[in-house]
């Protein structure tokens, strides 16, 4: 939880105006949205938020709307305070924070990037995750957290990679030419690669602070948007709104 506490503090040092915490009148909404809501119609079927796998959840505060990945959804009313008392126990109450903080940081516009890409556009995210990697860090061992198969059907075109995912569904499963893999072979995939690249949903589950300070690590999506900002992370998230 000591992630989460520095979440806290940072994010706190940011808020200009007390009333800002407690207001009824700044009062932060998080509901679920249906996957056409969030991704429109891609031309695959395949994303884990199409398969009922992952549902994003959306705060609004003020108007600005902040949005993060979870496997369990709910709805959440109340002020920027009661959001920060929670105990964060669970992937539901870190996919409020963690989806209300992005709202509250666009809000005050330290961040932009908030809301899911859709349609063609997590192709075009992809091609561009693709060719960024080649520019700035060249031919890498690429081990990927988080099946996202645009993404890796894109990666694999260009890098040795290799993919864990948390769904036992996808384990076993090859994915253009790639094998899907449980978590439990992280730590090896990890020392094998060059560079990591993992979805922000580790933020929610619990599972990124054990990818940090291992070989360099680039997030992608909207989910850690404004914990990529707080903390200093490399972020991708080409096509977000």
């Amino acid at each position: 939880m000591n992630f989460y506490r520095e979440i806290k503090e940072r994010f706190s040092r940011l808020i200009p105006d007390e009333a800002l915490w407690s207001s009824t009148v700044n009062v932060v909404n998080v509901r679920p949205l249906t996957p056409q809501e969030v991704i429109g119609k891609p031309d695959r079927d395949d994303f884990p938020l199409l398969k009922g796998k992952e549902v994003m959840i959306q705060a609004d505060f003020k108007g600005s709307l902040g949005q993060a990945f979870t496997d369990m959804p709910g709805n959440f009313k109340g002020s920027l305070r009661e959001v920060f008392q929670l105990p964060l126990a669970s992937n539901f109450e870190r996919a409020v924070f963690i989806s209300t903080i992005n709202a509250v940081l666009r809000y005050l516009g330290y961040i932009k990037d908030t809301v899911h890409c859709r349609n063609q556009e997590p192709a075009k995210c992809a091609s561009l995750i693709k060719d960024y990697i080649l520019e700035k860090y060249g031919i890498q061992k690429i081990a990927f957290i988080g099946l996202q198969p645009a993404m890796v059907e894109t990666l694999a075109t260009a890098f040795p990679i290799r993919v864990v995912d948390l769904d036992k569904e996808n384990i076993g499963i090859r994915k253009n030419g790639i094998t899907i893999e449980d978590v439990s072979h992280t730590e090896e995939i990890i020392a094998w690669s060059d560079l990591i690249i993992a979805t922000g949903t580790t933020a929610v589950n619990g599972t990124l602070v054990p990818l940090l300070n291992k070989k360099p690590i680039i997030f992608y999506g909207v989910t850690i948007s404004g914990i990529a900002y707080l903390m200093g992370y490399e972020q991708l998230c080409f096509c977000g709104h």
